[in-house]
């Protein structure tokens, strides 16, 4: 048995953000229907504190696929210049069972990631909404630049980092690539990147709010990323409250976003708050953006079908297009024939 090997550049080329904007709702809209299976996400905590491995297991009905993404987080260890999740997506044939690839994760993570609020974005932002403004300057911060145009007109970027090195490092590698759209500046409170923004992004993973409910003005859609585990937090209660809630999962968001259940738990607001998932807006079984003035939030927690969908269909193009390298995987036996993209 032969499986196919695809690292981050076969990866990035392989699933552009345009392509995964659509790949993405496939996935969701799967979910909504019934076509996908998954369990929340594993965690297995590292002896000494020293980090954890989470493991995220799904299916899908079309094409038939089953895999799961594992990854780390070791957020000590040395190493300035390695992903900051490394892992692997492994794919199996829904069908047969065999295995048929190994990915690299991160960057499906990544771009699966900003592929996601993307949609969120074309469902619930205004129509003319033309300003964005990101939190965090990271990883996830350069690949919303570069999705959230897909869907809006951009005219303006501004970016907020605690650290103002990084959010002016990631203006100057935005310019310089061509990445993102408008006039990109990097800003030094948190105030100034959100104030006049119709699409605010938090990226940073932060353990306690750092976007307020008083900072946001009407009509604003906010894609809410970064604190995707519990014990992190990246808005304020008023914010949640005042904000027509979306989610990718229901279950998962109940299960993991603090985002959710501390104003939950506080009464700030009710378990009904949750408008609905991506998948349903995508069935028109909820509905979405109202008015003008409502200010519309779909908090992320990130889901194992995305990263499954993404896989698959990478495999798929590596296939037809010869990409990547083949393994062989068992010593001895025939090969079991051409693999089944």
């Amino acid at each position: 048995m032969r499986i196919l090997v695809l690292g981050e550049r076969e990866v990035r080329e392989l699933l552009p953000p345009d392509e995964a904007v659509e790949v993405m709702a496939g996935a969701l809209r799967a979910l909504a229907e019934g076509s996908a299976v998954l369990p929340l996400r594993s965690v297995l905590a590292a002896p000494g504190d020293r980090g954890v491995l989470c493991v995220m297991p799904s299916f899908l009905t079309h094409p038939p696929s089953i895999g799961l993404k594992a990854f780390t987080l070791f957020p000590h260890a040395p190493g300035s210049d390695s992903p900051t999740h490394p892992g692997a997506v492994l794919l199996f044939d829904g069908e047969s069972g065999a295995a048929l690839a190994v990915l690299e994760a991160s960057s499906i993570t990544e771009i699966r990631t900003a592929a996601v609020s993307a949609l969120a974005t074309r469902l619930l932002a205004r129509s003319d909404a033309h300003r964005l403004g990101i939190l965090g300057a990271g990883t996830q911060a350069a690949a919303h630049l570069a999705a959230i145009p897909l869907v809006r007109s951009i005219s303006e970027v501004r970016i907020w980092d605690r650290r103002p090195e990084r959010s002016a490092a990631l203006v100057q590698e935005a310019t310089a690539r061509g990445l993102g759209a408008g006039a990109i500046r990097a800003v030094p409170t948190v105030e100034d990147a959100v104030r006049e923004a119709d699409i605010i992004c938090t990226t940073t993973g932060a353990p306690t709010p750092i976007l307020h409910g008083a900072s946001v003005r009407p009509g604003t859609h906010i894609n809410a990323v970064g604190a995707a585990v519990p014990g992190r937090r990246e808005l304020d209660s008023v914010l949640v409250a005042r904000s027509r809630l979306y989610v990718d999962r229901r279950t998962s968001a109940e299960a993991e976003a603090d985002d959710y259940r501390i104003p939950l738990q506080e009464g700030s607001i009710t378990s009904s708050h949750i408008r609905g998932e991506l998948g349903e807006l995508l069935l028109g079984r909820v509905e979405g953006r109202t008015q003008p003035d409502e200010v519309t939030l779909f908090k992320s927690v990130g889901i194992a079908v995305e990263d499954l969908a993404a896989a698959r269909y990478i495999f798929t193009r590596a296939v037809a297009a010869g990409r990547g390298t083949w393994v062989d995987f068992t010593a001895d036996g025939p090969s079991g024939g051409s693999p089944r993209a």
